[in-house]
């Protein structure tokens, strides 16, 4: 079931600050868009993959990999909390980690990674992504692990094909993605470190 509310009123809106529920909601243009809690696959894969990135990604390149932060158009900052998109990770290289605002990302992240459950809203987020200047979005299915990347050119999302062997490359971040046969993501770094999450 989808429903749109007009008007949320206040006493929701402080019970879910009250049990820790908001955290998932996102504003978009004013509108609050407030999901159900990820399940435990969801969530499992998102942990790792961020550890896996944060661990052999960003420390080496001096960068940041972060879960589930607020990310916010530059054009907004001085009313963001009426429209920003919380990924489930951002990737910032070092030229970006002044957009580090602590709780929220103003500017393009280098990536957003989003894992794709069903009748989510991943993919009605490449607007604002696109609007944004994201570099790369990977959006990945939380069942199959099939990674759809969307790497952006001259101002739109072009989707990246599987070479022949079926990975994927992120040009971004120097990296291959792709589902294995028992439903896990596959990632290898150009540095050479590699994981199929979850474990």
């Amino acid at each position: 079931m989808r429903a749109v509310i007009l008007d949320m009123p206040q006493h929701w809106l402080d019970e879910r600050r009250r049990s820790g529920a908001e955290r998932f909601d996102e504003m978009w243009e004013g509108v609050l868009h407030v999901s159900p809690s990820p399940n435990r696959s969801h969530q499992e894969l998102v942990l790792q993959l961020a550890s896996f990135l944060m661990t052999h990604w960003a420390r080496p390149a001096r960068g940041r990999a972060i879960h589930e932060i607020n990310v916010v158009h530059p054009d907004d900052e001085a009313d963001w909390i009426n429209n920003y998109r919380i990924p489930d990770i951002v990737l910032l290289s070092p030229d970006r980690l002044a957009f580090d605002r602590n709780t929220y990302i103003l500017g393009a992240p280098l990536v957003c990674v989003e894992i794709c459950s069903p009748r989510d809203e991943s993919y009605e987020k490449l607007d604002f992504y696109i609007r944004l200047g994201v570099p790369e979005v990977w959006i990945i299915d939380r069942d199959t692990k099939v990674p759809t990347l969307f790497a952006l050119m001259d101002g739109a999302y072009r989707e990246v094909r599987p070479d022949a062997d079926g990975w994927v490359v992120s040009a971004a971040v120097g990296a291959r993605i792709r589902a294995t046969a028992g439903a896990q993501l596959a990632i290898r770094l150009d540095s050479g470190a590699s994981a199929e999450v979850p474990d």
